[in-house]
């Protein structure tokens, strides 16, 4: 039987919540498709930094690199640790894994409601490829004369070729493999989210590194849309959109728009993934940690569980995954069993439970 060892971090707030859902579907899913899975979870995060001044040990990297993947909850609470500081966790373990494809498919499930009068089922399924290690969120710059009437900040942002290329040539690939443009000679779109009318270095760059690449792939469509008019269109026309690929920053931004699109962020997962899986990919919520809300049984674990049915994939249980999907989608059709995000009154366990029988 195949055996899979999974590094869970459960993480801030209601992490430790939606982690055990995630968990109990893998699980379920293992026992069905006849795979073994074992977890081991470590209790990283904005305590841990409480106690010990770091929010993950030294050799944590060491850790988890013997782990064929990792889950993560959700990290922050800024009661507790500014959210600059708690936000190292993650970026440490994206670049130090070089975790350079942050996923985030988009897709509405039949029966959510969303408060997007242009979205459905039928018109939002797109998948938005952000760069995950560079660009904006590089953090070079400094805080100079600090306290002063002179004082200012300098930012840098960091666009090497390698790491625009890679990323972009990954959104071609999916886009090829994905199909969606079925009807004519074209078999998907990649639209480049960029914005090199103000931004004339960056993403000047950017677009420059989009055009090499898209000469290798004539037989998939190319669009560009400047970010600001991109949110406007991911609104208008959402059927418009295959694969969008995007900079670390707009991709973080506009994938929180694509949350709305699908029914909210208690429904939005994404993976930081490293294509060439030299090390582990991670696999989270991309809601946060909810600090409010601890305890209290009632955040929609979908988005856990749908960031699992993402790690099933990658790590090759292309049916299991798709057995997870289809539970996903038979749960939330039916309306019975839901969180109060959803209109419902179930709990989180509940869900999650519901979710699990069905999977199996």
């Amino acid at each position: 039987m195949t055996g899979y060892r999974v590094a869970v971090i459960p993480g801030d707030g209601v992490g430790t919540e939606v982690a055990a859902e995630a968990v109990r579907v893998l699980e379920a899913a293992g026992s069905r498709f006849g795979f073994d899975l074992s977890t081991e979870s470590y209790a990283w995060g904005c305590d841990w930094y409480l106690e010990r001044g770091e929010m993950m040990p030294e050799d944590a990297l060491e850790t988890l690199a013997g782990f064929d993947a990792i889950f993560l909850g959700c990290i922050g609470d800024a009661a507790k640790v500014p959210d600059d500081v708690s936000l190292t966790m993650l970026l440490r373990i994206r670049t130090g894994f070089d975790q350079y494809v942050n996923l985030r498919p988009i897709r509405l499930y039949p029966g959510v409601s969303t408060p997007i009068e242009t979205a459905s089922p039928e018109t939002v399924d797109m998948v938005v490829v952000r760069e995950n290690t560079e660009g904006e969120y590089a953090r070079l710059g400094g805080i100079f004369k600090a306290g002063s009437p002179d004082g200012f900040a300098i930012q840098t942002g960091v666009f090497t070729r390698k790491g625009c290329e890679r990323v972009i040539r990954y959104a071609f690939d999916l886009a090829r493999s994905r199909k969606k443009l079925g009807d004519g000679p074209e078999v998907g779109r990649v639209t480049n989210c960029t914005k090199s009318n103000a931004l004339n270095y960056s993403m000047v760059f950017w677009d420059q590194v989009y055009s090499s690449v898209a000469a290798d792939y004539p037989e998939v469509a190319t669009d560009k849309a400047l970010v600001d008019a991109l949110t406007m269109w991911f609104v208008k026309k959402p059927e418009w959109f295959d694969v969008v690929v995007a900079s670390n920053l707009f991709g973080d931004i506009i994938t929180d728009l694509g949350s709305m699109l699908q029914g909210g962020m208690g429904l939005a997962a994404g993976g930081n993934i490293d294509p060439e899986r030299r090390y582990p990919s991670m696999f989270e919520p991309i809601h946060g940690s909810a600090p409010k809300y601890t305890g209290q049984g009632r955040v929609n674990p979908i988005a856990s569980i749908e960031a699992a049915r993402m790690m099933l994939d990658h790590l090759g249980e292309h049916q299991a995954a798709e057995g997870v999907g289809s539970a996903i989608s038979k749960v939330l059709a039916a309306g019975e069993v839901r969180t109060a995000d959803l209109g419902g009154t179930s709990s989180t366990a509940e869900v999650g439970a519901a979710v699990a029988a069905e999977v199996g």
